[in-house]
């Protein structure tokens, strides 16, 4: 599956977007004791392609984001620092916030 699963939530203020490497929704990761769950409910959504989702999040307040090819993304865009990524059980995790 190529692209990118993305669920977005608008609220009367803010725009959120997840998002997603389509093969992680619905797992469970890992870390010792530790487990995420990489929920359908929260996660699935569209399939989008790079440039679609690069304008989503662009274009969001808050973005959560879930996988290596899409951690990659952000960082070659200069969206986000890699200081900022946080690796769980092997998989890559990212959240931007916009402050204005």
């Amino acid at each position: 599956m190529q692209g990118f699963m993305v669920r977005t939530l608008a609220g009367k203020d803010v725009k959120i977007v997840n998002v997603c490497d389509p093969e992680l929704v619905g797992t469970i990761i890992n870390d010792g004791g530790f487990q995420m769950k990489i929920s359908r409910e929260y996660f699935e959504g569209d399939l989008v392609n790079t440039q679609e989702v690069i304008e989503l999040i662009r274009n969001s307040d808050v973005a959560n984001l879930v996988g290596k090819k899409i951690v990659d993304l952000v960082l070659e865009a200069e969206m986000a620092s890699r200081e900022a990524v946080r690796v769980v059980g092997g998989t890559a995790f990212l959240m931007i916030y916009k402050f204005s």
